[in-house]
């Protein structure tokens, strides 16, 4: 029986090899990615975000049982941060993406704070409040433009060719501010509600991955992957108030 057995075996191992061959060629399989993951802390003491008076817009303080509070630095339990965009800055390997961003007006705030976008990926920005924005994406590498958008507007579609973290303001409504990060990588992550941060599908290797908080500015650290593997990665900065 064994030597019965021993030509479909043989048969069934040229077929994989002949399978795993390109042009003459024999490919070898790709490696498994691994992830990395980590926290972004603070020392000292950060400086208080302020509530915000809408009472100048109803239509959008309605919306908010609280008043909104500034959110240049986001405090978070456990002297964690959220909002800060974690990403990799060197030895990236990733595809470019394709799907398209949403950046939102929503009770005269922009939704998310902080939006990441890769050079040359598309985003959309939307009004969905009853009143009109006035969208003032303040770029210095890219061209810096400045738009109104009434409410029921289509959506304003935008790309960018070169990264950088661009702040963007309302001209209608001062008190409205965020960013957009534009990165060059496909490998990032904005900080939760729980300061964590997660990068995942990593290709075995090392890279240097940079942290950038729009009050506190930026930190950097290497980091090795491992092939299905988790490597641990935090961030501290040394909050002071203004």
């Amino acid at each position: 029986m064994q030597k019965r057995n021993f030509p479909i075996l043989a048969i069934a191992f040229l077929v994989s090899s002949a399978a795993s061959t390109k042009a003459g060629r024999f490919t070898a399989p790709a490696a498994a990615t691994g992830n990395v993951e980590g926290v972004i802390s603070f020392t000292g003491t950060p400086p208080k975000m302020k509530p915000i008076d809408m009472a100048k817009e109803p239509t959008c303080a309605k919306q908010h049982a609280t008043p909104v509070m500034t959110e240049a630095v986001g405090v978070r339990p456990g002297n964690t941060l959220e909002d800060v965009v974690v990403y990799v800055s060197a030895g990236d390997q990733g595809p470019p993406a394709t799907k398209t961003v949403g950046y939102d007006q929503k009770g005269c705030q922009y939704i998310p704070h902080v939006a990441a976008v890769e050079v040359n990926q598309p985003m959309e920005i939307q009004n969905h409040d009853q009143t009109s924005h006035n969208i003032h994406p303040m770029a210095k590498l890219n061209s810096e433009w400045n738009k109104s958008q009434p409410p029921g507007s289509p959506p304003i579609k935008v790309t960018y060719e070169k990264a950088e973290f661009i702040p963007v303001k309302c001209n209608v409504h001062p008190w409205m501010h965020g960013y957009f990060a534009v990165l060059g990588t496909s490998h990032y992550s904005v900080s939760d509600d729980d300061g964590k941060f997660s990068l995942k599908g990593l290709p075995p290797g090392k890279y240097t991955l940079t942290a950038w908080q729009e009050k506190f500015g930026t930190q950097t650290q290497e980091v090795t992957v491992a092939s299905l593997g988790t490597a641990k990665a935090n961030f501290t900065f040394k909050a002071t108030p203004y």
